[in-house]
């Protein structure tokens, strides 16, 4: 769904929260609206990068409290990089809503339109163009988090761990071209929500974890082996990273659990900040409604722990 409308993404959040909200149920649907349309300002489908032709979108919801910088949640769908919309996410945006936070919804190339790594670089690219519009937008960038869920978890991480040095923003505009830099040579993320991503792309582009998906993110590249691996969160761990907290099932047959735990083990060894929480018998997200308010109290507990949380909240 490439065309919509601000009308539209107004309705979807209206709905949404209406339907969330013990609070919203209280009021009336006029005050409701009233209230939500005070508090947000919705820009959709920004342009943030043209590659190949393809125009690549953002939304951004603005949170219209104060005129001060903002936390900022950046979210990046799932879908194995081979579907998903970023309309589809706005279910995933709603504790950041509650929250206050600006929040930015990413889209990116799909293997139809490109294979890796441009899902990667398209990552890095939004964060770039968020960087330098933040003033534009109140985004306070010393509080971007990156969050998402499957293939959106992977490029959560990507986005937030990937150096400059890896050459993986040269498309970007105000990115790298030679030795010549515009903007920010590095690009700083506060912490990463890690929704049961992939860590590690080789393990499922071939061998006994092969999915369908990494496969054909991967296609027939001749150097398909050394991509994955510049475009697996694995390669990157290193001290100084940003803080992580990942989610997932322990029977998760889409993305192995071994993937979390496998990032867990090597950012304790690194010594970067970091939780596992495990969703015992979980699946692929999906998870039990009971469950969630658990994960995202644990969720606003790491964030508060790391100084991120909307002033007040």
């Amino acid at each position: 769904m490439r065309k919509f409308s601000t009308a539209i993404c107004v309705a979807v959040v209206i709905v949404i929260i209406a339907a969330l909200s013990p609070v919203a149920l209280a009021q009336s649907t006029a005050s409701f609206v009233a209230e939500l349309q005070a508090k947000y300002r919705v820009i959709p489908n920004i342009t943030y990068l043209t590659a190949e032709n393809y125009q690549v979108k953002l939304d951004i919801y603005q949170s219209r409290d104060n005129s001060a910088p903002q936390p900022t949640l950046m979210f990046f769908h799932g879908g194995g990089w081979v579907q998903g919309t970023k309309e589809s996410s706005v279910f995933s945006l709603m504790p950041y809503f509650e929250m206050g936070w600006n929040v930015v919804n990413v889209e990116y190339r799909m293997a139809a339109v490109a294979l890796a790594p441009a899902a990667v670089e398209d990552g890095i690219c939004a964060l770039r163009w968020v960087t330098e519009n933040a003033k534009r937008y109140n985004i306070d960038t010393t509080r971007i988090v990156t969050s998402g869920g499957s293939a959106g978890g992977h490029l959560a991480l990507t986005t937030a761990m990937i150096p400059s040095s890896a050459g993986l923003d040269g498309h970007c505009p105000g990115g790298k071209a030679g030795n010549v830099y515009w903007g920010p040579e590095e690009l700083k993320v506060a912490a990463v929500v890690n929704w049961y991503g992939v860590s590690d792309v080789a393990d499922v582009m071939e061998g006994p974890n092969r999915r369908i998906f990494g496969a054909t993110w991967l296609g027939g590249l001749e150097n398909r082996k050394e991509i994955a691996r510049r475009v697996s969160p694995l390669t990157y761990v290193r001290p100084g990273v940003p803080p992580v907290i990942s989610i997932q099932g322990d029977a998760d047959g889409t993305v192995p659990y071994s993937h979390s735990v496998r990032l867990h083990a090597a950012l304790e060894k690194a010594g970067v900040p970091n939780k596992l929480l495990t969703v015992s018998g979980g699946g692929h997200g999906n998870f039990k409604a009971s469950e969630y308010p658990a994960l995202y109290s644990e969720i606003r507990a790491f964030l508060t722990k790391h100084g991120l949380m909307k002033r007040g909240i």
